[in-house]
């Protein structure tokens, strides 16, 4: 856990990072990217630590992958690249970095580090979990095989590395109603999101069972507060992740992953939008759409949330919060990803 007192004193005595309207200012091609949604005056305050991460950055070789439910001045001013947890992970592998720094949650950083174990993966804070890969274990992998002797286990991207290593292959939820479709027996397992197996039950030709997990996000969205939202304003597009109920899914013009609903909105440039999912997602992409007006249902993960400028220039400055996979977990957790990503070439996905 870092100390934020320790952070804010070692951090003082190497930068200047007192809000900056003067700085913010002349940073106007990054804040333009992000006005409609952050304040000037905030912006004072973001400037600094942005200036200092971005020049740091260079110093250390480093690459910051910023997930889509990032803080726009996380998401805009840092990260050299964006995308949900498995576009960050393959991009891992393709740069030319010494060094990532994970601005997400920790099994992500597990899986740069699983794809990339040559590279140092730093996260700038240890605590920022995931309710939905901690609802699940390697045991209670072992026990859903029990259950159903022969089913494979397709588990979500979404998960640590020992059930990663545990499972057959991983899938997203962009990709899972055809990984599922892809396995050769009539029953599959899937892990550990259970409404996003529901929804891929109600798509596929397969027999599919889950285990229990849920997102602490999606799982508080419900049909009736969809039903509400477009009585009171019957123009609004709703669009959700399927992580979230088949209630809420069935009340939705559009059901994607993370990057399916930006490209959705970006395609359709809907007068109005939901996106029932994180608070940050549209965030980051109103300023790319001045013409789509966004609702906000708003569930926060307050794991996403823990991960700041402030602890993202500490990581980098000290490199600590480095992550450290097991080598033979290393290897199998390789293995399932590396399965789906040859399955979904395969089947042109």
């Amino acid at each position: 856990m870092l100390d934020l007192t320790n952070v804010r004193s070692t951090l003082s005595d190497h930068y200047d990072l007192a809000p900056n309207p003067e700085l913010a200012a002349s940073m106007q091609d990054i804040y333009a990217k992000m006005d409609r949604v952050i304040s000037p005056a905030d912006w004072a305050i973001y400037a600094p630590y942005v200036k200092a991460i971005n020049e740091l950055k260079a110093k250390r070789n480093a690459v910051i992958l910023g997930h889509n439910y990032m803080t726009p001045e996380i998401f805009h001013g840092v990260s050299d690249f964006v995308g949900d947890s498995l576009q960050l992970a393959i991009k891992a592998t393709e740069v030319e970095a010494d060094v990532i720094v994970q601005a997400g949650v920790h099994f992500m950083a597990e899986t740069s580090k699983i794809l990339s174990p040559e590279k140092i993966v730093l996260m700038p804070d240890m605590e920022a979990g995931c309710s939905l890969a901690e609802s699940i274990t390697a045991e209670g992998v072992e026990e859903m095989r029990a259950k159903y002797p022969g089913a494979p286990v397709v588990s979500y991207v979404n998960t640590t590395a020992e059930v990663k290593a545990a499972s057959d292959i991983c899938c997203t939820s962009s990709n899972a109603v055809q990984i599922v479709d892809a396995m050769e027996s009539d029953t599959v397992i899937m892990t550990p999101d259970q409404f996003l197996a529901q929804n891929v039950a109600n798509q596929s030709k397969k027999k599919v069972v889950f285990w229990e997990g849920s997102c602490i996000v999606h799982e508080l969205y419900t049909a009736e507060d969809m039903r509400a939202y477009r009585e009171y304003d019957p123009q609004v597009k709703i669009i959700a992740h399927p992580e979230c109920t088949p209630e809420v899914v069935a009340e939705s013009d559009f059901t994607g992953s993370t990057s399916g609903i930006i490209k959705w909105v970006h395609d359709n440039k809907p007068a109005k939008a939901m996106l029932v999912t994180e608070c940050s997602m549209a965030s980051n992409i109103a300023d790319e759409l001045p013409e789509v007006e966004f609702a906000k249902p708003c569930n926060m993960c307050p794991f996403m949330k823990k991960i700041s400028l402030e602890k993202i220039l500490y990581v980098l400055h000290t490199m600590e919060n480095q992550v450290e996979v097991d080598e033979e977990m290393a290897i199998n957790a390789r293995k399932s990803v590396q399965a789906m990503i040859d399955l979904s070439k395969k089947l042109g996905l």
